[in-house]
C-alpha cells in the first residue's frame, strides 16, 4: 500500500490495516497478509472508499509513475464523484504579498472584524 503511494507513509498503512480500513477480497486485512496478483483491495481513507486491482507486486517504494502500472484503479464512479466534489468549491488559503512578512495587531484585528463581516461562524447557533 506504501510502496505504490496509496498512503503516504508506512506508519499511517499499518494503521488503517490495524483499525481495519482497509480489506482484501472483502476480508478485512491484517498487518502480515501478503497480497499477490488479480487481488481486490479496498480502502477507507480520508471518509472517501476506494478500490484498487493488484496487477503487480514491487518490493520498494518508487515513483507514482512507476507505481501507476502496478494497480488498477476500480473505485465506483459515484464515490469518485463524491471524491471530486468535496474538493469542488474549496477557498485557496490566505495568503500576504512576498516580503510585506506577519500582520501586525492591529492588521490582524482588521482582518478578524473582516472576517466576521462575512464568514459565518457555526459556533454562535
Amino acid at each position: 500500500m506504501w510502496s505504490v503511494r496509496i498512503f503516504k507513509t508506512r506508519t499511517v498503512a499499518i494503521n488503517s490495516i490495524k483499525t481495519g480500513k482497509v480489506k482484501i477480497n472483502g476480508t478485512t486485512a491484517k498487518p502480515s497478509n501478503l497480497l499477490s496478483g488479480d487481488e481486490l483491495v479496498e480502502v477507507q481513507k480520508g471518509g472517501f472508499n476506494f478500490s484498487f486491482r493488484v496487477i503487480e507486486l514491487i518490493e520498494k517504494r518508487v515513483s507514482a509513475s512507476l507505481a501507476e502500472p502496478c494497480y488498477r484503479d476500480e473505485t465506483p464512479m459515484e464515490e469518485k464523484m463524491k471524491y471530486e466534489n468535496w474538493f469542488t468549491g474549496k477557498a485557496a488559503p490566505e495568503r500576504r504579498e512576498k516580503g510585506t512578512g506577519r500582520p501586525t495587531k492591529r492588521e490582524r484585528r482588521e482582518i478578524d472584524d473582516f472576517k466576521s463581516l462575512y464568514i459565518y461562524d457555526w459556533d454562535e447557533e
